[in-house]
């Protein structure tokens, strides 16, 4: 694993100066899994919060080749990049070395981008593909996604006498992406730096697709202090409902075990978003929440043959 010495050497390819918000876990996420890279650099970035906060004319934060996709077609975009550098550099047209990856955030990825992204990973290009999870479509008015948690409430969810949040839970992206038996899938956390920096290592040598799922906090969405982005990442890591773990080459490896799971309790409080479910008439919603969790936990230490 690189130590911190080392990555602090490395230059920063997502510049500050930048529009997101404070304590926007979307540059926290781009940054650390930037470091990862020590040869030339392709990035598509789907509409969202990363693209709009970083590109506004005629200004950039990108020190490297970055292309500006819609929100449905970034997988395509970098797919088609990634295609026309391998046939310029059998063409000897193009020296050295260079990856590819895209950007996006849930809404473009779970959802309307789900279609573009699958289709290149089944296609086989050589690209990895970065999610940064918030959990709702946050650049349009924090509206509910596929990636939306059970009882959270957005704009169109909202919590009250009709329905308390959202209605069922989160689509497991990072199983379905693994079903596609590409060569590498991971979860990270930027409260676990060094377990995403070596991810997206593995991910940029892969020989094909790579997929990374990245949990990465909206604070004027998730309704918590811009300063404890961090520290919700790693309560959301601790109760296991963001577990870390890869796929490589279809075996599934944990890469961290808390040492005592903590309730889901402890990571929802830190939300407003999640407010509303501390009223005695909700209460019932975090067990239903509890539960899913402690199932998928379990599912995911048999398939990493923890148990």
């Amino acid at each position: 694993m690189p130590s911190l010495k080392e990555l602090s050497r490395q230059p920063e390819l997502l510049t500050g100066g930048h529009r997101l918000c404070a304590g926007c876990g979307a540059p926290i996420v781009v940054r650390q899994a930037l470091k990862a890279l020590d040869v030339p650099l392709v990035a598509a970035n789907a509409t969202g919060c990363l693209e709009v906060a970083t590109a506004i004319y005629p200004y950039t934060a990108w020190r490297c080749s970055w292309i500006h996709s819609a929100f449905e077609n970034a997988a395509a975009t970098i797919s088609g990049v990634e295609a026309a550098y391998r046939s310029l550099k059998r063409q000897g047209k193009v020296p050295g070395e260079f990856r590819f990856v895209a950007f996006g955030g849930d809404g473009g990825t779970f959802d309307i981008g789900f279609q573009s992204l699958s289709g290149a990973a089944e296609r086989g290009h050589r690209f990895v593909y970065v999610c940064y999870d918030n959990e709702a479509y946050m650049n349009t008015g924090i509206q509910r996604s596929s990636a939306t948690p059970l009882g959270a409430e957005t704009t169109t969810t909202p919590a009250g006498e009709v329905i308390p949040g959202k209605r069922g839970h989160r689509k497991d992206l990072t199983a379905i992406m693994a079903a596609h038996d590409i060569p590498y899938v991971a979860q990270v956390s930027p409260s676990h730096w060094n377990d995403l920096v070596t991810k997206m290592k593995k991910a940029f040598d892969a020989e094909g697709p790579a997929f990374i799922n990245a949990i990465a906090p909206c604070p004027r969405g998730w309704r918590h202090d811009g300063s404890l982005t961090i520290e919700v990442t790693r309560v959301a890591v601790e109760t296991c409902y963001w577990p870390l773990y890869e796929v490589d080459h279809g075996k599934w490896r944990l890469t961290y075990k808390p040492r005592q799971k903590k309730p889901v309790e402890e990571w929802l409080k830190m939300q407003g978003r999640f407010r509303h479910l501390f009223r005695p008439e909700n209460r019932h919603l975090i067990d239903e929440i509890q539960a899913h969790v402690d199932r998928k936990w379990e599912e995911l230490l048999r398939r990493c043959g923890e148990i």
